[in-house]
């Protein structure tokens, strides 16, 4: 038998920050199939206080490490063990054949950069960031993912007992290795796993280093890191699988403290009705908000200065009908005498800051009523652009909508009619206009004394749109004010408008329709106040 095709012991090359289920990984090898360990520094060390022997790396590479530890396993003695086989029984260079070893398993996982990541943001600023970043270790794992064919790669403890399973099913099949669809799924795991870990570090840079960046520019690339947070029991339906992932493993912004689990649709309708609420001014100095949402709309919104329980019940006011089976946001905390209110209606959810110990104790008796805190600062990285999905795997982004109306509208609002809106109409089309960018496109919303009355959306033609709100709003158009999320094409919508005798309007403008729609504003006295920012949402 020659050298090339000599019986080597199984040998597992082990180098891992996270030990944590490895000494009942490597005790059945090394017990059960006289397994041979090789290992770096700490790791090592760990194996052999369990009583395991182990093969040091720096006793056959001539160094236990450099650079204080930054260079342990980048040698080529690993890699060509990584990348060779001799179960082929064709070496393609006969320098391999002094080898020490050829390496049939690596347990390889890496420096902790996300948690130290989730520590620097989290108010601890002396995190070297940089001290963080593994080489070695992704290095390993490319190697060991790329000859998959012959080498088993493990880079999560929740792999090891699928591995023992499948290596002693192999064996007693008299086979060397686990079966090749197992090798290919961990190698396809652990090129996930270093894309995923580059990606943070690529995202935490970004955001740490403050790298200045042309406020319109898009990156020329994007990787996001996606850490799956938890799974849920389905998608918008029930035969579509889902799951819930979260930035660079960032904690969920929100907490659930009743309630079944959150559903995808559930999520989508937080996600809508707290980027709503969030256009107001803190409740516990400013605007109250409630926004009450269906299926990724409000169907009612209202304002209050005094309570809680105001703006829920106007909010519910708004459209009790729909608001069955909805989700309600309230950016202040909700009350004993706000969760009364809430108890008498089949909510799902409740999304607000806080809940007060009496809201907790009343709400606590409608036991599949999810309760949601979250906090009022924005979740959402603004260093990030929006990203839509289409078919083909091709990919939409654009630069996010700014987190409140009143940062891009106030400078830009003007008044193309003579007939000026009064301060408390002027009020409502504000209320009606931040109202309008998170209701689908075509977006017609109707507000009085700082309620909606009537919200149209999602129509294929304004007038449409226009009709669904008015109908809504039925007498209570009188005197409202109408905000339009994209401009009036045609004067159909100012008749319709002055008709149901509504008392202004808030639009982008620059139709080259508009000298014709404020000559009618005009003759109709209906004020007209143009924002110069469009806001469609599709």
């Amino acid at each position: 038998m020659n050298a090339m095709t000599l019986k080597r012991p199984l040998t597992v090359f082990c180098s891992v920050y996270e030990k944590s289920g490895l000494i009942p990984l490597l005790e059945p090898l090394v017990r059960d199939f006289q397994a041979q360990i090789v290992a770096t520094g700490g790791t090592a060390k760990h194996l052999q206080a369990a009583g395991l022997p182990v093969i040091e790396l720096g006793s056959i590479t001539g160094f236990d490490q450099l650079l204080g530890g930054r260079v342990k396993s980048l040698h080529p003695t690993v890699f060509a063990a990584l990348l060779a086989s001799e179960n082929t029984g064709r070496l393609p260079d006969p320098a391999l054949l002094a080898l020490p070893f050829y390496l049939d398993v690596a347990v390889v996982n890496l420096y902790p950069f996300e948690a130290g990541y989730q520590e620097r943001i989290s108010g601890k600023p002396d995190v070297d960031l940089i001290e963080l970043i593994d080489i070695g270790g992704v290095s390993l794992i490319r190697a060991a993912a790329k000859n998959h064919a012959h080498v088993s790669i493990l880079t999560r403890p929740q792999q090891y007992e699928e591995f023992l399973a499948s290596f002693k099913a192999a064996k007693q099949a008299a086979l060397e290795q686990p079966a090749l669809a197992c090798r290919q799924r961990w190698a396809l795991e652990a090129f996930r796993h270093t894309a995923a870990y580059d990606a943070t570090i690529a995202h935490a840079l970004s955001e740490t280093l403050a790298i200045p960046e042309p406020a319109d520019a898009l990156p020329t690339a994007m990787t996001l890191p996606l850490i799956q947070a938890q799974p849920m029991r389905y998608g918008e339906n029930p035969h579509q699988a889902a799951a819930l992932y979260s930035l660079a493993g960032k904690p969920l912004p929100f907490r659930v403290l009743q309630g079944k689990a959150l559903s995808y649709n559930n999520l989508l309708d937080i996600d809508a009705g707290w980027a709503l609420v969030r256009e107001f001014n803190d409740g516990d100095q400013g605007e109250i908000a409630c926004a009450i949402i269906k299926h990724n709309n409000p169907c009612g919104v209202a304002i209050s200065e005094k309570s809680s329980l105001e703006a829920y019940s106007r909010a519910l006011e708004a459209d009790p009908v729909s608001a069955f089976g909805g989700i309600v946001c309230l950016n202040h905390p909700v009350d004993e005498e706000t969760a009364k209110a809430m108890a008498a209606l089949f909510l799902e959810v409740i999304v607000a800051p806080g809940f007060t110990p009496d809201a907790l104790a009343v709400l606590s008796a409608k036991k599949n009523l999810r309760l949601v805190t979250m906090p009022l600062t924005d979740v959402r990285s603004d260093a990030l652009p929006a990203i839509k999905q289409l078919g083909g795997g091709l990919f939409l982004a654009q630069k996010r909508l700014l987190n409140s109306s009143e940062e891009n509208v106030p400078q830009s609002l003007s008044i193309p009619t003579r007939c000026q809106p009064s301060p408390e109409l002027l009020e409502d089309l504000r209320l009606g206009w931040k109202v309008a960018k998170h209701v689908k496109s075509n977006a017609m919303v109707l507000v009085k004394e700082g309620q909606t009355v009537g919200i149209g959306g999602g129509q294929t033609s304004r007038i449409g749109a226009l009709e669904l709100a008015l109908n809504q709003a039925c007498d209570a158009a009188k005197g409202a004010a109408l905000a339009s999320d994209g401009f009036l094409p045609a004067v159909d919508n100012v008749y319709a408008a002055a008709q149901a005798r509504v008392g202004a309007i808030i639009q982008p403008g620059g139709s080259i329709k508009d000298p014709e729609v404020i000559a009618l504003a005009d003759q109709l006295n209906l004020p007209m106040v143009f924002t110069g920012v469009r806001e469609f949402k599709h």
